[in-house]
């Protein structure tokens, strides 16, 4: 019986180690039009970035550009394999050459590998300057500088165990959309987002933005009528359009998918589909010249958001606000949002960054709960309402 994916990622992890060798990387969910894309093993280093046509597979992921020097984890880090493991339908198969015969083995007949235990502690943010970022945010957009602004914060904590079982065993409660975990000696990304930023297959390529949230307790006919969320969904949509309309053939970007209410691990989001026809002779270096970073998670007008964001914020966000993912042969490109994303250093430490939109319309307390909603199932099994006072275990 083929292994699942993360059964696989926890065999591959197991026989990655006894053999000496770099532990695989893998995505988790939609990505390349399958359930799981992963390398069995492949070197993951500071400063790779997607090749830009690549004839092998990259895995890696791009930083927040913002202060990137500050943050905990390189700005980038990423690697080149030339054959990846593929799960569709219940049954694994290749994509390019190389993998290994004893990879095969694994997912065709894995072992069983039972996950160790993983506690973590996580402390929450506080609460006072983040509700006063969010009142300098108002204050710029009632003064025309932006219209919206995503203004983020951060979760900090500690890791007990090994970070390949704290992402399987999250991944596996949770079944993020596009869920990937990255490890090298630089420490560890584990990401449980729910949101895609860029899909490239052929000349087609889209993003998925999500700007609207609720919890998973509320009613979802709620956040479809809501005036502040459509209206905050559809200004990034407007963002979305404008960046892949530098690189999409005139005429050819369209929203196919226009304010789903979609579920999420522990909320509801506003779902929005971009869609556009990149025009012949354009790489993936100029697509993401065009639309990085992510339209969701800086502001309108983008350049403005993110210069005010860099000093409203106390922390950098590091690889949270960025994009995972994968490149390929044939400019094909699969992205997520860096958002639900945890950073682990080597000694264990973690950080989990949050936020939202914020519009004429927020209310900063409002904006607050998102932010603990948005990390409850990170963070905690249950709504963490009362958050700031306490230390959670989980």
């Amino acid at each position: 019986m083929a292994a699942s994916a993360l059964d696989a990622l926890r065999a591959l992890h197991a026989a990655t180690r006894s053999r000496g060798l770099p532990p695989p990387a893998a995505l988790i969910g939609d990505w390349l039009d399958a359930d799981a894309v992963i390398a069995p093993s492949v070197e993951i280093v500071a400063g790779c970035t997607p090749p830009d046509d690549p004839d092998r597979f990259w895995f890696g992921y791009l930083g927040f550009p913002v202060r990137a020097d500050e943050a905990s984890l390189p700005p980038t880090a990423g690697g080149l394999t030339d054959g990846v493991l593929v799960l569709r339908d219940g049954v694994w198969s290749t994509l390019g050459t190389g993998v290994p015969d004893w990879a095969q083995a694994v997912v065709d007949a894995p072992d069983t590998v039972v996950g160790r235990p993983a506690t973590t502690s996580w402390e929450p943010p506080a609460r006072d300057p983040h509700l006063a970022a969010i009142d300098h945010c108002l204050d710029a957009i009632r003064a025309g500088e932006v219209y919206q602004a995503c203004v983020c914060t951060r979760f900090t904590g500690t890791l007990s165990g090994r970070p390949v079982d704290f992402f399987a065993d999250l991944a596996g409660a949770t079944a993020p959309a596009k869920a990937a975990f990255l490890q090298g000696d630089w420490g560890t990304v584990a990401s449980l987002s729910p949101e895609t930023f860029l899909r490239r297959t052929g000349n087609i390529i889209s993003s998925s933005p999500i700007k609207g949230t609720l919890p998973a307790h509320a009613d979802p006919d709620a956040l479809s009528a809501s005036a502040k969320d459509i209206a905050e969904n559809i200004m990034i949509v407007d963002l979305v359009r404008n960046d892949l309309g530098r690189i999409a053939v005139t005429g050819s970007v369209r929203v196919p998918e226009l304010l789903s209410v979609v579920p999420a691990p522990g909320v509801w989001h506003l779902v929005s589909r971009v869609e556009a026809i990149v025009r012949p002779g354009t790489g993936n270096d100029a697509v993401l010249d065009a639309a990085f970073p992510p339209a969701s998670v800086t502001g309108t007008p983008k350049l403005r958001a993110m210069e005010l964001l860099s000093d409203w914020e106390s922390d950098a966000r590091g690889v949270y606000c960025g994009a995972i993912g994968v490149a390929g042969p044939d400019h094909a490109l699969d992205l997520n949002v860096a958002i639900r994303t945890v950073e682990i250093t080597p000694d264990r430490t973690l950080t989990l960054g949050v936020g939202g939109g914020i519009t004429i319309d927020s209310v900063p307390e409002g904006e607050w709960q998102e932010c603990l909603d948005k990390a409850a199932s990170i963070v905690a099994n249950n709504r963490v309402d009362t958050l700031q006072n306490h230390k959670y275990r989980t």
